[in-house]
């Protein structure tokens, strides 16, 4: 039996380390092609569903670059940050070392205080909006209209814009630090072996009726997908790196959270592959759908694949899913403590999650029944989930059961379909900590 399971974890890691056909042409994604002209495995996900994602493989020679600034990042995906989400030139970026979204044009780091306006004062928007003093209503008026305009001269700064037909690759170390790469409406994108840190917003928003006691948001994720179709996100790693949430001060009772979304994919997006990433001490981690509202022509699309994923010691939306059909597998999932825990797979409004051969370590005095949450939706198809509970031997269980044991009315266990876009087998759930685990994250794939 031992042998049996040896040669098992062998296949399954020469599986999923092994070469991968291309979409397009039978190429294949080895050593003998460069990693930017690398494109999707045919049926590797939702991505690759018709015309499949090829990114920048097709860049001239003039359309290869190597970057290793801000300024050289701009310049490759087009040369004019608020217009280069229009450029759809083929293009391959290769990014050297770090680059930070706060480079200043010549190169020092600016701060917050740089990006505030002039008119804007945190001290006096504490005094100010204090729902002792204010009250519980939206903060109004001359400093939340500077607060919103400093907000702007940040997005102005710190986030990057790309286009379609780009594939933007990490070099070994490669790292994008304090920014935010947004994907708008870049079709046919391709974002690979990058570690992504602290896209922190200087200006968090004071949201009164948020929850019962209300909250500080943040605008700003690490990576944003809306309006595009075919992306792949592939080998990255995502963390709040050395300035945490749990580190910030606490303003009107509530955590003064920088930080919002580490992947999100929302605004009508559609057929977008989520593999092999690692994400790390986040909150807000995975945000699929921006709205409950069907008008918002959302229903229909944010069709996502997640497999081969680690999310360790992330907090909630693992992920929190609205409308699409999303295929979730094989991902390895570590909650040590309960503390800031709220769920991992939300299901929202019309969403349809297929959840299959899922491994959990949960932690002492994390329940099972946390793991799902409802938010507004009525069903969820979950298959061949294990779960090592504290330091008990890992297990076949049913979260779906546990979830419904304890909460009222009941999810369906029915998502209505079954997921067909699939590279090669699926992991025996057991395999999944073994496999993922070694190779999830940037880093892990040749260069």
């Amino acid at each position: 039996m031992r042998l049996h399971r040896l040669a098992a974890v062998l296949a399954a890691l020469a599986l999923a380390a092994a070469p991968a056909t291309a979409a397009l042409g039978g190429e294949r994604n080895d050593r003998r092609v460069p990693l930017g002209r690398q494109v999707l495995p045919a049926s590797d996900g939702w991505a690759a569903a018709a015309p499949g994602t090829t990114g920048g493989s097709a860049a001239s020679k003039e359309n290869v670059f190597v970057v290793h600034d801000r300024a050289g990042l701009i310049a490759a995906l087009g040369g004019d940050n608020a217009t280069n989400k229009n450029n759809s030139t083929p293009k391959i970026i290769y990014v050297s070392g770090t680059i930070n979204g706060f480079e200043g044009p010549d190169g020092s780091l600016l701060t917050c205080d740089d990006l505030a306006d002039p008119e804007y004062d945190f001290a006096a928007y504490l005094a100010t909006y204090d729902p002792a003093v204010w009250g519980r209503v939206a903060p109004s008026g001359p400093l939340e209209q500077a607060r919103v305009r400093s907000v702007q001269n940040q997005t102005r700064q710190t986030q990057i814009n790309v286009g379609p037909n780009t594939t933007i690759i990490g070099l070994r170390g490669a790292k994008l630090t304090g920014l935010t790469l947004m994907l708008d409406g870049a079709n046919n994108t391709i974002v690979r072996n990058l570690t992504f840190t602290d896209a922190h917003d200087c200006f968090p928003a004071w949201s009164p009726t948020d929850g019962a006691t209300g909250s500080w948001n943040s605008q700003f994720d690490m990576m944003s997908v809306r309006r595009s179709t075919n992306v792949w996100v592939d080998h990255n790693s995502f963390s709040d790196g050395d300035n945490p949430d749990s580190a910030q001060p606490i303003y009107f009772g509530r955590p003064y959270q920088v930080h919002d979304g580490a992947l999100d994919i929302t605004h009508t997006s559609d057929l977008v592959t989520v593999s092999y990433n690692r994400f790390s001490h986040h909150d807000k981690t995975m945000l699929i759908g921006s709205t409950d509202n069907p008008a918002s022509g959302d229903p229909g699309r944010l069709r996502v694949t997640l497999h081969h994923n680690v999310f360790d010691t992330v907090l909630q939306r693992l992920p929190r899913v609205r409308f699409g059909q999303v295929d979730i597998y094989n991902n390895l999932y570590r909650v040590p403590s309960p503390d800031g825990f709220s769920y991992a797979w939300g299901v929202g409004v019309q969403s349809a999650i297929y959840a299959e051969n899922n491994f959990f370590v949960l932690g002492a005095g994390v329940a099972p029944d946390t793991v799902i949450h409802d938010w507004g939706g009525t069903v969820i198809t979950e298959r061949g989930t294990w779960v090592r509970a504290g330091r008990g031997l890992a297990r076949p269980a049913n979260l779906l059961a546990a979830y419904n044991a304890v909460n009222d009315p009941d999810l369906g266990a029915d998502a209505g379909w079954s997921p067909v876009l699939r590279h090669g087998s699926v992991l025996p759930t057991w395999a999944v900590p073994l496999v993922v685990d070694l190779l999830a994250g940037a880093g892990k794939i040749h260069i």
